[in-house]
């Protein structure tokens, strides 16, 4: 099988599981599918530890109907689009040139866009439809499901209301259709230049509603803030990893003598700011998002407007926020610990303040043994599922080593 034709090598990567999240080609390397979290090589065909050529055929196959990734690719060392296997899934991809090969990471793409019951979000989330205008914000490190997050509420919109909604992708990732609303997506390079002069012509396309993939720059975020103030509900993402180092992302893109008015302006147009964790289930069965909600309020507002001080923090108005609808993510983390979907261990590593969290849970059993120097660790989970997964197809299985 030649490499030019990379769709049989990507369809039999994909067979391994259901839950592969990532295929990563790089040089010296076997291919590799990353599932639940961690990456295992595969011989999919055959392959082997790949030669740079044999990455550079595979970075050509994908870039072979899409020149203006291949333009980037050549002027910038790096090239984001996105690939279809037509009828069967999408990829978020990058490709970048590294010791003087290049490396491929596809992320995988579902087809069908995500509901909120299949994400377990929580149900104050669905209010995010509701909004008139404003900035909401889902945060989290790369491959927290921001992303699927964003396309359940821009799915919602689409179901119960009749706007117009514009996207703007690097790349676009789940396919909408019309339904109630009418939807655009724009892709950066291909239907674009970049964010902000995509940003800045949207608000002559008489949208309610603008999707911006990611708050890059200052230029973006000042016209998403723009945009919210003249009655759009912007909905974006940023690579933070809770709610005051978002405020505080935001504010260091502008210069330090502004930091007074922007924490005004964004005290007043920001609605949710939504932060993500995604944590392995105890059963090995794929992923469970932990989600922080940071919700408008007058106490809010008050603390982004004047800075946080000692016993005035965003964290402090979230615990006490339960009522509006707020959570803390180890407030979640601990209840997920308590009903067995994730481990103490796990659920340890991904908290904000392990410390507290372990006072919080003692009288458990496993937090006892946690603190006795035996944590109980789980089993060795089977990659394709959990311990009592039946695999696909033997042939397949044996690709995984």
């Amino acid at each position: 099988m030649s490499l030019l034709d990379v769709a049989p090598i990507i369809e039999q990567m994909l067979l391994i599981s259901d839950n592969v999240s990532d295929l990563n080609f790089s040089c010296g390397q076997k291919p590799q599918v990353e599932i639940n979290g961690t990456l295992y090589p595969a011989t999919p065909l055959g392959i082997g530890r790949l030669s740079a050529f044999q990455t550079e055929m595979i970075a050509m196959s994908i870039l072979r109907d899409n020149a203006e990734a291949a333009v980037q690719l050549a002027k910038n060392r790096t090239a984001d689009l996105s690939y279809a296997l037509p009828g069967k899934c999408r990829f978020r991809v990058n490709i970048f040139q590294q010791r003087n090969s290049y490396s491929i990471v596809m992320r995988v793409i579902p087809h069908d866009i995500p509901s909120f019951e299949s994400l377990r979000l929580p149900q104050t989330l669905s209010d995010i439809a509701d909004i008139r205008n404003g900035i909401v914000l889902l945060t989290g490190p790369t491959g927290s499901g921001k992303s699927s997050t964003l396309a359940a509420i821009i799915d919602r919109i689409n179901e119960t209301k009749s706007y117009h909604i514009v996207t703007i992708e690097d790349p676009i990732e789940f396919l909408h259709n019309h339904k109630k609303s009418t939807i655009n997506q724009r892709e950066i390079g291909a239907d674009t230049k970049d964010f902000a002069s995509a940003l800045r012509a949207a608000l002559r396309q008489a949208p309610k509603v603008i999707l911006v993939g990611e708050m890059r720059d200052l230029e973006t975020a000042e016209i998403a803030l723009e945009a919210a103030e003249t009655g759009h509900l912007v909905l974006s993402t940023l690579h933070t990893i809770d709610a005051s180092k978002t405020i505080d992302r935001i504010i260091g893109l502008y210069p330090k003598n502004e930091e007074k008015i922007i924490r005004t302006r964004l005290a007043q147009t920001f609605r949710y700011i939504v932060s993500q964790r995604l944590i392995p289930r105890a059963d090995g069965k794929g992923r469970i998002a932990a989600v922080e909600i940071l919700k408008s309020n007058p106490r809010t507002r008050e603390y982004i407007e004047k800075g946080e001080t000692e016993g005035k923090t965003l964290l402090d108005a979230i615990r006490d926020g339960e009522i509006d609808g707020m959570q803390d993510f180890d407030s979640v983390i601990k209840k997920l610990i308590e009903t067995n979907e994730i481990t103490l261990d796990d659920g340890l590593s991904y908290a904000t303040n392990k410390n507290n969290l372990l006072l919080q849970l003692k009288g458990l059993s496993s937090t006892e043994d946690y603190i006795n120097g035996n944590n109980g660790s789980m089993p060795v989970i089977n990659p394709v599922g959990g311990p009592t997964a039946q695999p696909k197809a033997t042939s397949v299985l044996d690709m995984i080593e």
